[in-house]
């Protein structure tokens, strides 16, 4: 049954018409990736002079936002997002974005506690089904948490979306207020980024790690795509996938056969996922398609949840990891770049899964400013936000080798770091560690 009935039969107007709805101060959804409104962002761009202080919460923007574009002061809207894309970024460097932390599989939640009433939320969603049901495509997240809050609900339907199976996969018809017509533009897709040679290092010591049977968590960036590649390569089979982000990789090891889920505990069979982004391909293999199923994110995303599948392979992004191995990977300084995601969630859901690696990958250095700069530090940047404990991490791996920090002291933690450094910086780090006590003098392991 529909947790929330609307008090009007739906009804169907103009982007204007809808826009119309919004007043001064009010707080509005437009939920996160392929399912954020266009032609509605575009008529409520339109009303910026009559509007003040009306606040957007939001995730992942793929494509200029209009409010945004046409209030570049910030004087009558104000955006806030739970994980930054590149636009999202740049509209914080600019002043326009702020961000919310959380832990992704957690927003959920926050929605139904924490969260006052959302007074509109607004999803580009699916034209209307057989069942009567718009379908939220390929991004669930936590769409019907909010709409459970939402005092009008708003859908923007187009043609350009998969239609995707799965888990409380949209909203209906009985619960919607107002319906307006996309522009049926292609779903936005995400380029996928060339592994180079680090890249492809660093995976082929991870790839060399999983097994038959193993059950994939793949995050986004060219590291853990060029691991799906080698995969490949490798001839590993009888994988099974329990993801928050479906990425090309992982559709190409489905396409393989290299994929069966035969093996998990949970929905055995199914590759279970709460968003996907990426090719047209990517979302071309998943219309309508019942290998696949999409998820609310705390289904995906929960530690317990995780840890019910044995032998989970975690792989993830960090951007920065100090001597004692806690995790950088949202920020620079107080800049903010993406989001904690649900990094640390899976981190600790793979180790606690019977058998199960969590792995963080990283290039051992990068380039600002014309000079070439460790990721490996004795002190993380300051204002730099701490993703994932040190307490948390397990595998850690670089293009010079791969290191495990469970169970070992923080000399011996500081000890396997730096030999993970580029050969550059080791004595540095080395001197650093023992001015701070970190390495003792004269002691070998």
């Amino acid at each position: 049954m529909p947790l929330r009935i609307a008090s009007a039969p739906a009804q169907e107007i103009s982007a204007a018409q809808a826009a119309e709805l919004v007043r001064s101060g009010m707080w509005l959804d437009y939920g996160g990736t392929l399912c954020q409104p266009d032609v509605f962002d575009k008529a409520l761009a339109v009303r910026r002079d009559a509007l003040e202080n009306v606040k957007i919460r939001a995730t992942l923007s793929l494509k200029p936002r209009a409010i945004l574009e046409a209030d570049p002061e910030g004087k009558h809207f104000h955006w806030f997002n739970w994980h930054f894309s590149a636009y999202d970024r740049k509209m914080h460097d600019a002043g326009r974005c702020h961000h919310m932390p959380l832990h992704l599989g957690e927003v959920p939640d926050y929605y139904r506690r924490f969260i006052n009433p959302v007074d509109i939320v607004i999803l580009k969603t699916c034209p209307l089904d057989e069942h009567g049901y718009f379908n939220f495509s390929a991004t669930n997240l936590w769409h019907r948490a909010v709409i459970e809050r939402a005092r009008i609900v708003i859908v923007e339907v187009t043609t350009g979306l998969p239609w995707v199976c799965g888990e409380q996969t949209g909203v209906h018809i009985s619960e919607v207020d107002y319906i307006i017509q996309g522009d049926n533009e292609p779903a936005a897709e995400l380029p996928n980024p060339p592994p180079n040679a680090i890249d492809r290092a660093v995976a082929r010591l991870i790839a060399a790690e999983v097994q038959d049977g193993d059950c994939l968590q793949i995050g986004i960036g060219a590291m853990p795509n060029a691991v799906c590649k080698l995969l490949l390569e490798s001839g590993v089979r009888d994988l099974g996938i329990h993801t928050e982000m479906l990425i090309d990789g992982l559709i190409d090891l489905y396409q393989a056969g290299r994929v069966s889920g035969a093996r998990k505990t949970l929905n055995p069979g199914k590759i279970v996922y709460t968003f996907a982004l990426g090719s047209r391909h990517l979302y071309d293999t998943l219309h309508r398609n019942p290998d696949f199923h999409i998820c609310p994110v705390d289904y995906t995303n929960l530690p317990h949840i995780i840890m019910q599948n044995d032998r989970v392979i975690s792989i993830n992004n960090t951007t920065q990891i100090d001597l004692q191995g806690q995790l950088a990977s949202e920020s620079d300084g107080h800049r903010h770049i993406s989001g904690s995601g649900g990094q640390a969630q899976f981190v600790r859901g793979a180790y606690a899964s019977k058998g199960g690696k969590s792995f963080i990958c990283l290039a051992s250095t990068y380039e600002k400013k014309g000079e070439r700069r460790s990721r490996i530090v004795l002190n993380l940047t300051p204002g730099n936000i701490v993703t994932t404990p040190r307490s948390d991490v397990m595998y850690v791996v670089t293009e010079y080798g791969m290191v495990c920090l469970k169970g070992k002291s923080v000399p011996e933690r500081a000890s396997a770091l730096i030999s993970l450094a580029h050969p550059e910086f080791r004595e540095e780090l080395e001197r650093q560690a023992w001015e701070h006590s970190l390495l003792p003098r004269g002691f070998t392991f």
